[in-house]
């Protein structure tokens, strides 16, 4: 059972890696300056790629992703909620209930706030 997936894994791999290096020996390589130079507009970047983001967008985004995967385990919920009965009900409610005290939590640790 696990060698059929071992191997469907390892042709997958190997799949994208000859598709990969045929890409690169069938591509035209241009080894000029401006060739190399990112692009954006024709101008000089003036910032360096990897420039940092600051620190309070990290509170949004792990507010973004709790309400995303809140929703990924309610959409499968609302599908059998009828067929589980109230135990389903329930054990929603209680996760609910952990979400909402998450949020009270942020509000009072301020992390909606954009200081």
């Amino acid at each position: 059972m696990y060698l059929n997936a071992l191997l469907f894994a390892l042709f997958g791999v190997g799949f994208a890696l000859v598709l990969l290096w045929v890409g690169r020996k069938l591509s035209p390589h241009i080894n000029t300056e401006p060739a190399r130079r990112p692009f954006e507009s024709g101008m000089d970047p003036q910032v360096h790629a990897w420039n940092r983001f600051h620190v309070r967008y990290l509170n949004y985004a792990l507010i973004f992703l709790l309400f995303d995967m809140e929703m990924a385990f309610m959409y499968p919920w609302a599908v059998v909620f009828l067929d589980v009965g109230w135990k389903a009900f329930m054990e929603m409610g209680m996760f609910i209930v952990i979400l909402v005290l998450g949020i009270l939590y942020a509000w009072r640790e301020k992390a909606f706030e954009w200081d």
